[in-house]
């Protein structure tokens, strides 16, 4: 069973719809009801079993009940997904202390709390796989010129971080954690900047080009997977081969 938050559009969509091609059974966490109402329909409409939640994984209530929510339908959670995000941009010597702590409430504390509330289950039932969707961003700041997302960079740092830490302690428990770090792909969340940045990827990515629709499910599959049954705590970048000259 995996509950998968961030899934009603973007990558959390696309590792959704990777899980259930791999059998899962899933449940969709999203903030608004009118994208998470259509990709449950649509995941249903092809045969996979499917269930949503509103859920702001910044409120710790909401949280526990999507959780909670998922254990009811369900019977037990065997693997979360970690990929609600949101960002900010603005210098960091004018980033408004407000949306600073939005993102990092989102992207780690949230993560923390799904983390927290599934994990103590996980322990319960003495089986767990948590991936956590960082960002290239977390590992290196080589982006473009004239980008400012200290509160995304921070936030994605911090969850690779995390993920290191709770792989450490879950392992005797046999819950493991791992991350994968994508590179650009055409999302809401980066609509915005791929008009600036494209130019820059294909002159310095050796794949030459962004993520296409499709390219982060196997990864993700792979680390909750029996396949990767000796790797916990690790971070699996997916970036077209970016972090090899950039790093």
């Amino acid at each position: 069973m995996c509950l998968v938050t961030g899934g009603s559009r973007g990558l959390g969509l696309e590792i959704a719809d990777g899980l259930a091609e791999a059998g899962g059974l899933l449940m969709l966490a999203a903030r608004r009801e009118q994208w998470l109402a259509p990709a449950v329909d649509e995941l249903r409409s092809r045969g996979f079993p499917c269930e949503g939640a509103v859920c702001d994984a910044s409120n710790p209530e909401q949280v526990q009940s999507t959780v909670e929510r998922t254990i009811s339908a369900y019977g037990r959670i065997d693997v979360l997904v970690n990929c609600a995000g949101v960002s900010w941009a603005a210098p960091a010597e004018e980033m408004p202390l407000e949306k600073w702590k939005s993102v990092l409430d989102v992207n780690l504390t949230g993560a923390f709390l799904f983390c927290q509330a599934a994990g103590r289950r996980m322990i319960e039932q003495q089986f767990g796989r948590i991936l956590n969707v960082a960002s290239i961003a977390g590992i290196q700041v080589s982006l473009p010129r004239g980008l400012h997302y200290a509160a995304y960079v921070a936030s994605k740092g911090g969850l690779i971080a995390l993920t290191r830490e709770l792989a450490a302690k879950w392992a005797q428990h046999n819950i493991r954690v791992n991350a994968v770090a994508p590179g650009f792909f055409a999302t809401r969340l980066t609509e915005k900047v791929l008009d600036r940045v494209t130019p820059d990827i294909e002159r310095n990515v050796p794949m030459g080009r962004i993520g296409r629709p499709g390219e982060l499910k196997g990864a993700a599959v792979f680390l909750v997977a029996p396949a990767s049954d000796y790797v916990t705590g690790q971070t699996l970048i997916v970036d077209g081969g970016g972090a090899v000259v950039w790093g």
